[in-house]
């Protein structure tokens, strides 16, 4: 069965609800979704896997632990994704970033890849797929199939908010990815936007219309 983490952090949520804002603007946005993805990054890789090392330190010398295995792998899914991967790659710099690009058709609702490009061997890797938004999950849902088509085994995915409609679907199509999800809000509405929401992630990250 998959595992479902919802955040209950103060802070993340406190965070969230600046998101919502529609008078939060272009620059905080921006950063608030890469602070947002920090902190559930703490808790998203919780278990990576470490190794004990021998470190010198001005006193003696000792073993402590450090991660092991091959870097971690960063996969945002184009292009709202973008804004979580900063957050992410100040926990673990070494990440490898991978891109995956899907586009919404507005009259089904279903996604379209147009771009895929992961970083090998993508089947060493631990992966972390990012998205601010899961409506549908359609997205998500095509994005991991593609990443498990090239390889991909230890996956998992990262939102800001979702909807129960697609937090269910994404659980029903990949049972053993753990997802993260910072706010469970309320219902799609009949254009499958996230209601309350806090409207297009990707215009308001990157001030387009």
């Amino acid at each position: 069965m998959s595992k479902v983490y919802i955040n209950k952090h103060p802070l993340v949520q406190h965070k969230i609800s600046i998101l919502r804002d529609k008078n939060t603007g272009t620059n905080e946005f921006r950063s608030l979704v890469g602070e947002i993805a920090m902190l559930m990054g703490y808790e998203a890789l919780n278990d990576l896997p470490t190794e004990e090392v021998e470190v010198e330190t001005p006193l003696e010398k000792c073993m402590t632990e450090m991660i092991s295995g091959r870097k971690m792998a960063i996969v945002p899914i184009l292009r709202a994704g973008l804004g979580m991967v900063d957050g992410i790659l100040q926990l673990v710099p070494a990440s490898k970033v991978g891109h995956i690009g899907l586009y919404r058709d507005e009259e089904t609702h279903t996604p379209v890849e147009y771009y895929c490009k992961l970083p090998s061997p993508i089947e060493e890797r631990i992966i972390v797929v990012t998205d601010p938004m899961l409506a549908t999950g359609g997205s998500a849902i095509d994005a991991i199939s593609q990443i498990k088509k090239h390889g991909g085994k230890k996956i998992k995915f990262m939102c800001i908010i979702a909807a129960p409609e697609g937090l269910k679907a994404l659980e029903e199509a990949h049972p053993d990815v753990q997802i993260y999800v910072g706010h469970l809000d309320r219902q799609l509405n009949s254009d499958a936007y996230i209601c309350p929401g806090l409207g297009d992630a990707g215009d308001r990250i990157f001030g387009t219309k």
